[in-house]
């Protein structure tokens, strides 16, 4: 998305959903979205000049036909005291697909142009009103699964992210100055600082902060893209009852029939408040037919890149090969053991299951009345929050771009951090460390390549 025209361009779009409702935006940004105003509105009370931040109420006349569209709410907010930073006008109109896709073009006719995904935050940016990470933040605030990863879009939006990486890069600033000091004066020693006291500074006020910060994207990865979840073992185990079980509705079709689930079937759910991507999953056994032997691969696949896996067994019969088998392939980091159909005679023995377990966790449930499930989710809850601290109040969470400019920097400053150490030429250290603050750079804008940029607002929805 260049910034060509920002200086001459007037933007407009739909900023809400488009659909019955109660209320629909249309939002105009730029130079002329004040005279766009004026000649499609007309204020119940006489107005000489809008004023900034206030709401007035009127009808939206079509100047091309004089008939009035619709009777709405006009807000004007003058620039630089906007989202944009521009001249902002929001028509708050009723709202339905045909009146808004009207009041849209009526507002195009007048002299704006269709506002690209992403646009309006994006002339916040170049703006400067808000930075890369903010920006991304909004996007993270819109998209959120859980009530935390809400918390730690607002923090982010808040600029506490920008704040702790300025904080960084003015630390690295002052190092590096004292290095091209003693590069310009080489009589003197990294000036007032000696060398060893130089690798110790980039050490702690430089690396361990870094990697403090790359510690929170894990935390993040649960709380706002959620865990990938696959409910995995042989056929007719009880897996699809499982499923809507914890869906609480019949999502999957459960019959005596073994086999008859053949795809993947993917929900997404809350379990003690953390997101979940839940994967239910053609049941192993031999192959009876190319739809199968896809489901089952499909199976495999899901369960190599799941977080966790549930692999549920079935207590009313011995356990089979192919249990084992499943068992053999499971990542016992990762997964949890679910005897299933306890409200049924026992025909597992606790030799085999002493045999499967292997330091997994079992959790017995009967997917039919219920039993157990209580138990299933607090083990679920336990397995994800392992090692995890209070996610809000224990730093930083970066998101997957900021993470690898994070470890570009690391890598950077390390190096710096080992030639220092081992007597290396200044330039060569102060290359080092250039190169760090353009990675830390990356992240909030400064440096970053127009191509990321562009890729990040085009993520964005017209209107944002």
């Amino acid at each position: 998305m260049s910034d060509n025209h920002l200086d001459r361009d007037t933007i407009a779009a739909v900023a809400t959903p488009v659909g019955p409702a109660g209320i629909g935006i249309v939002r105009i940004s730029g130079p002329i979205a004040h005279q766009i105003a004026k000649r499609v509105f007309k204020p119940k009370k006489p107005v000489e000049e809008f004023q900034s931040h206030r709401l007035y109420l009127g009808h939206l006349v079509d100047p091309s036909s004089e008939q009035m569209v619709d009777e709405v709410l006009l807000s004007f907010m003058k620039a630089p005291h906007s989202y944009t930073t521009e001249d902002v006008v929001e028509i708050n109109s009723h709202s339905g697909y045909f009146l808004l896709s009207m009041i849209l073009q009526m507002v195009l006719r007048e002299g704006a142009r269709l506002a690209n995904p992403g646009e309006f935050t994006f002339r916040a940016f170049v703006n400067g009103r808000i930075d890369l990470t903010q920006a991304e933040a909004i996007m993270d605030l819109i998209n959120s699964k859980s009530r935390i990863g809400l918390r730690l879009a607002s923090q982010q939006i808040k600029g506490e992210f920008r704040s702790e990486i300025e904080g960084l890069r003015e630390k690295i600033v002052e190092i590096l100055a004292h290095i091209e000091v003693a590069i310009d004066f080489p009589e003197e020693e990294y000036a007032d600082i000696s060398s060893k006291e130089m690798a110790q500074r980039i050490l702690k006020d430089v690396l361990e902060p870094i990697e403090a910060t790359m510690a929170g994207h894990e935390k993040r990865r649960i709380w706002m893209d959620g865990i990938k979840t696959v409910i995995v073992g042989c056929v007719n185990v009880g897996k699809s009852s499982l499923l809507n079980r914890l869906l609480n509705k019949e999502r999957a079709i459960v019959t005596p029939i073994p086999g008859t689930t053949r795809d993947v079937i993917e929900c997404s759910i809350h379990i003690e408040g953390i997101p979940i991507l839940l994967m239910d999953t053609a049941g192993f056994r031999e192959v009876q037919g190319e739809a199968e032997r896809i489901g089952i691969r499909l199976a495999k696949e899901r369960m190599a890149d799941a977080d966790l896996s549930l692999i549920v067994l079935d207590q009313s019969r011995p356990l089979t090969q192919d249990d084992f088998d499943i068992l053999t392939k499971a990542d016992k980091s990762k997964s949890l053991i679910l005897l299933n159909k306890i409200d049924l005679t026992p025909r597992v023995s606790q030799e085999d299951l002493d045999r499967v377990l292997a330091g997994m966790p079992l959790i017995r449930i009967s997917a039919l009345t219920g039993e157990g499930m209580d138990n299933l989710q607090r083990a679920i809850r336990d397995h994800v929050l392992a090692g995890h601290v209070d996610p809000v109040s224990s730093g930083l969470a970066p998101n997957l771009r900021h993470q690898q400019a994070l470890t570009d920097a690391s890598k950077y400053f390390r190096d710096a951090f080992h030639n220092i150490n081992q007597g290396l030429p200044l330039e060569v250290i102060a290359l080092d460390i250039n190169s760090g603050l353009e990675a830390l750079g990356d992240i909030i804008g400064e440096t970053t390549n127009e191509d990321v940029i562009e890729k990040i607002f085009r993520d964005f929805c017209v209107g944002k």
